[in-house]
């Protein structure tokens, strides 16, 4: 896999990669099958022992450049740098060895990113359990307690598969800290949009990569909390659309099962997930609404200002009072009670 040499792509793609050759194929599909062509794509192995090397061997294109490194501390980012020092590429975008791109993450991304004239851009988050169900994730740093989290390193929700940033980026920040044991994404991030000032960060809330959970993360609590929602809400029966869930067969990784639907037909089955997606954010602000509406009509027994109830420290009382006016919003013996014990009870098997 030769460099086509003295041809700058718009785009540099870095895929770390350590012993996953039973799934990294399928990264690199969805990489190559992108609607954007322009690009190189680094993959760098951190002292793989198993045959990564052949999977990546048995791409015959010239856009892919392998960087077999030996070992490097904790999660390599030594040897990421290595590979984004020769990186050629106007901008820089993050594949995960055990993620899928749908075919226009790089068209949108880089779209998002010049309309907003940012250092940055990323898209919404799907977060892909093992048994398939897909989650789409909620983190806007356009809000400014969100950014002000953010920017804090208190809370994260952006895996590195759905960013796009510059590559000038690096002469401004430096590149990623090679001494971190873990969150070097984040503090790439925050570095960048620090240095960004009035340029920042751009969100699309569009989804465009699934992200699934590595192999090595065995405890579901150490994902984003609101994930334990989303679960009980698949556990309910009809409740979710067939859309948000890829079958996964026995014996197949999650990542082959999504790749095996998804390369049937690409752009309507990404069709079919952002309209799934948006029909089930849309019903949970319907719901969070109506609860909402409850709580300002209730009469509390302390006077508060209607304006102040969703500020941070009465926000913390926000579960016990939802509790209190279950009963008002889903009656016993209505459709909503029942289809509030369909959700309680899945949550309770999840939970």
């Amino acid at each position: 896999m030769a460099e086509k040499a003295g041809h700058a792509p718009q785009f540099s793609i870095l895929l770390p990669t350590h012993n996953r050759a039973d799934v990294l194929a399928f990264a690199i599909r969805s990489v190559l099958w992108q609607t954007v062509q322009d690009f190189e794509l680094l993959i760098v192995g951190d002292g793989c022992t198993d045959h990564t090397a052949d999977v990546v061997n048995s791409f015959a294109d010239h856009r892919i450049r392998w960087f077999d490194l030996p070992k490097a501390p904790h999660f390599g980012y030594a040897n990421r740098n290595v590979a984004l020092r020769a990186a050629r590429g106007v901008c820089i975008a993050y594949m995960a060895h055990d993620d899928l791109w749908v075919p226009d993450h790089l068209e949108l991304l880089s779209s998002c990113l010049d309309a907003h004239d940012a250092e940055l851009a990323y898209s919404r988050t799907l977060w892909v359990e093992p048994d398939g169900t897909i989650m789409p994730g909620t983190f806007n740093l356009n809000h400014a307690e969100t950014l002000e989290l953010f920017l804090a390193r208190k809370s994260n929700r952006i895996p590195a598969g759905c960013v796009l940033h510059r590559t000038e980026c690096f002469a401004k920040c430096g590149y990623w800290n090679e001494t971190l044991s873990s969150g070097g994404d984040w503090d790439m991030w925050v570095r960048i949009i620090e240095s960004g000032k009035q340029r920042g960060v751009a969100y699309l809330a569009i989804p465009t990569n699934l992200h699934f959970r590595a192999i090595w993360r065995r405890d579901a609590d150490v994902w984003p909390p609101e994930l334990r929602v989303w679960k009980a809400l698949h556990a309910a029966e009809r409740l979710m659309p067939s859309a948000l869930r890829i079958p996964v067969a026995t014996g197949l990784t999650e990542q082959e099962a999504a790749w095996g639907i998804m390369s049937l037909d690409g752009q309507k089955w990404t069709r079919e997930l952002r309209v799934a997606v948006d029909q089930v954010l849309d019903w949970r602000v319907c719901q969070s609404d109506e609860l909402m509406h409850e709580l300002l009509k209730r009469q509390m027994s302390v006077e508060v200002d209607p304006a102040k109830l969703f500020e941070t420290p009465i926000r913390r009382k926000l579960v016990r009072w939802l509790r209190d006016i279950k009963c008002r919003v889903a009656p016993p013996g209505t459709m909503r009670e029942k289809a509030w014990r369909r959700i309680s009870e899945a949550a309770s098997r999840i939970i």
